[in-house]
């Protein structure tokens, strides 16, 4: 893939407030950026005969092996919820999931991986997690559009505040790219970063209420809950899929919160250390 080096974007043609030159560059730089999510979606799927369905049939098989799992074997059932359905309810729930957590893992190595771009070229390296959360949203929006339908066979209708998935999916895109910055930063100066992303990654997932049930968490624990951003995500969804109300306005502020102090924070983190990156490469 070519690179323009020219053009670059100058600092001082941004105004003070906070993000406006990331903002105002990632405009600037939407051909390279569509360029990389094109790329990115391709190479994985290249050589396969399926191509991009695969993207759909992993989810599926995931949602098989766990329904078998937990509905035929340990036998859970879903009194209170918003639906009895076992396998909406689940799948509801692991949407977000899997769009979070494959752009927080995917972009702890994205910078080591680019690196001939980012020493040999004026390589705008911040908006490589970037390219990552959007080639994964591709799969993550065909997925949930299957989702949506099926909700709407089986439950026998669809729920007006599905208008309201953009914002969800704008929250997680924050938060995910926030950490994401975090990660790949880190990774170009301590190689062990990605595998321990996977690690906390495996730990968070099942502290989030995916397969189990936020009433089932003692009362104790409930503060797993209250400080676990993604709880407040795969609430959203469920609700905005599978009930007939919008989520809570406290929800969407407090994962608001989580999202921008994410992205904020991550993108401070990732200029302050990108100015060794070349060094390091």
């Amino acid at each position: 893939m070519q690179v323009n080096t020219f053009h670059w974007y100058h600092p001082g043609l941004a105004t003070r407030i906070p993000g406006s030159y990331f903002a105002r560059n990632l405009v600037y730089r939407k051909s390279l950026l569509f360029q990389l999510v094109k790329r990115d979606f391709q190479q994985r799927y290249v050589g396969s005969a399926a191509g991009w369905v695969w993207s759909i049939i992993h989810p599926l098989v995931l949602l098989a092996v766990y329904t078998f799992i937990y509905v035929y074997c340990l036998h859970q059932t879903l009194e209170g919820e918003v639906t009895t359905s076992y396998p909406l309810f689940l799948f509801a729930g692991m949407l977000p999931w899997l769009l979070f957590s494959e752009t927080v893992t995917r972009s702890s190595g994205s910078i080591v991986e680019q690196a001939n771009l980012i020493t040999k070229t004026m390589f705008p390296s911040e908006i490589l997690p970037v390219s990552i959360f959007l080639s994964s949203l591709v799969s993550h929006a065909m997925v949930a559009v299957l989702v949506a339908v099926a909700a709407g066979v089986m439950l026998g209708h669809l729920n007006a505040a599905l208008l309201l998935v953009p914002v969800y999916v704008l929250l997680t895109g924050l938060f995910a790219i926030g950490l994401g910055w975090i990660a790949a930063a880190l990774q170009v100066y301590l190689r062990d970063t990605a595998q321990l992303v996977v690690v906390a990654m495996t730990f968070w997932f099942w502290l989030t209420p995916i397969f189990i049930r936020e009433k089932s968490f003692p009362p104790r624990m409930q503060w797993v809950l209250w400080l676990n951003p993604m709880a407040y995500v795969v609430r959203g969804y469920r609700t905005m899929l599978l009930d007939v109300k919008a989520p809570p306005l406290h929800d969407v502020a407090v994962a608001t919160g989580f999202a921008v102090g994410a992205f904020v924070c991550g993108g401070l983190f990732f200029r302050q250390m990108k100015k060794g990156f070349a060094d390091v490469l």
